[in-house]
């Protein structure tokens, strides 16, 4: 790996991308042990989606769907179940190794393919009627414009976009285990260059050990929002939520709905979820192989 502090800024950001990749490596183990993420009862059919995306996304029975950064798959499966011709895709190879071995134990039809959002252009030539990310996908990219242009080429002709992500208003503060209410400690706008932290467990876990460190980046609402219309697609909505699917902070509190929230009266956002459109042709000329050659 080139080393992160000498090399040119392209350099930097592939070695910062290569040490998220370990990071993740390394963190799928983790996550498919725990109970978190509940893979044994996930095999007995239960679902990974939560009342939030499969609310606002809607039917997607028949539907080709492009899950981008899907980890380890459950979510990809869990649209399949519902009826998706899903692809998911991942930079971490541990994690695709066991997406697939995943979808062959449950008799799954989805498909998984081992890249880099950004090489995504490079494998794939079919264009989708729903492409898809969540819960802690942009914090890893260092570029969100160019992430937004992949995403846009992807989107077919009166195709959708949908995405639901915890608000860059929440990196701002202090998240490990001991935290006992927001303390500031990062900007909320973007730097080229990614906060590098040695993690102290991980939200699946907040006991494991992790070896590796993390390299996250911020993308303020508006930086997300301009880059998915700069690459020409159609915001439907833009929603704000003042809760959140799991303890992202220990000092949430879950209420009889299931879901997280700030105690007493403050309502902060917690997540944000976007849905666009394409109304005209795809921005890219795809080349390459097509998906299914690629995902066997």
């Amino acid at each position: 790996m080139p080393d992160i502090e000498k090399g040119t800024f392209q350099e930097r950001q592939q070695a910062h991308m290569q040490a998220n990749r370990a990071l993740w490596d390394e963190l799928t183990n983790i996550h498919s042990r725990s109970s978190f993420y509940d893979v044994g009862g996930f095999k007995k059919g239960k679902s990974t989606l939560s009342p939030i995306e499969v609310g606002e996304v809607s039917d997607v029975r028949g539907k080709l769907l492009l899950h981008l950064q899907c980890h380890f798959g459950l979510d990809t499966i869990s649209w399949a179940r519902m009826g998706a011709k899903a692809t998911g895709v991942d930079f971490s190879e541990r994690a695709i190794t066991l997406a697939r071995k995943l979808a062959r134990e449950t008799g799954s039809d989805a498909k998984f393919i081992c890249a880099n959002v950004y090489d995504i252009p490079q494998l794939v030539n079919v264009t989708f009627d729903l492409v898809f990310t969540s819960y802690g996908a942009l914090c890893w990219l260092p570029d969100v414009r160019r992430w937004a242009k992949t995403v846009a080429q992807f989107v077919k002709p009166g195709g959708t976009f949908y995405i639901v992500d915890f608000h860059p208003f929440t990196n701002l503060f202090v998240n490990n285990k001991d935290a006992r209410d927001f303390q500031v400690a990062y900007s909320y706008f973007h730097s080229a260059e990614p906060a590098e932290e040695q993690m102290e467990g991980s939200y699946a876990d907040p006991n494991a050990r992790v070896r590796n460190t993390s390299r996250q980046w911020t993308h303020s609402l508006s930086d997300i929002v301009n880059a998915l219309l700069g690459a020409g697609l159609r915001i439907q909505f833009l929603h704000e939520f003042p809760y959140c699917t799991y303890a992202h902070f220990p000092f949430l509190k879950e209420g009889p709905d299931g879901l997280w929230r700030v105690p007493g009266r403050r309502k902060v956002p917690l997540l944000f979820s976007i849905k666009a459109v394409r109304d005209g042709p795809p921005a890219v000329t795809m080349l390459k192989p097509a998906v299914q050659a690629r995902s066997k």
